[in-house]
């Protein structure tokens, strides 16, 4: 079973930049579609990006889209979400996750393990 950690959180003024890793063990995560996910407070989880085993190909939602950055580093089992232009309202709990399936999917139910979360506040 993999194990996945997340790190990199903070709290970050409007504008700012941060960067999450991703870090798995107990199993590679080299032949693995993986994806991060985030959840505002009172809201539900929302896809963010995913990216394919290779790193060549990337899907990221549109609120993302042109200020976030998925990639991954597989001889170091680690995925990573860098952040630019942060804005309040990507204040959430991220989570990264391997997929199940062969595709840079957004539903959530085709990921099979889920770290615990890095927490992001955006605010003045």
């Amino acid at each position: 079973q993999v194990h996945l950690a997340e790190s990199g959180g903070g709290l970050v003024q409007p504008g700012g930049s941060l960067r999450l890793s991703c870090v798995a063990s107990g199993r590679t995560i080299s032949s693995y579609i993986m994806g991060w996910f985030r959840q505002a407070p009172g809201k539900g989880r929302e896809f963010v990006a995913a990216i394919s085993w290779s790193g060549s190909n990337t899907n990221y939602a549109d609120s993302v889209k042109g200020r976030f950055t998925i990639s991954r580093d597989n001889a170091k089992n680690t995925v990573y979400l860098q952040m630019n232009s942060l804005k309040p309202e990507d204040t959430a709990d991220y989570y990264c996750a391997r997929s199940t399936m062969g595709r840079t999917s957004s539903r959530d139910y085709e990921y099979d393990s889920w770290g615990q979360g890095t927490q992001v506040t955006v605010s003045s």
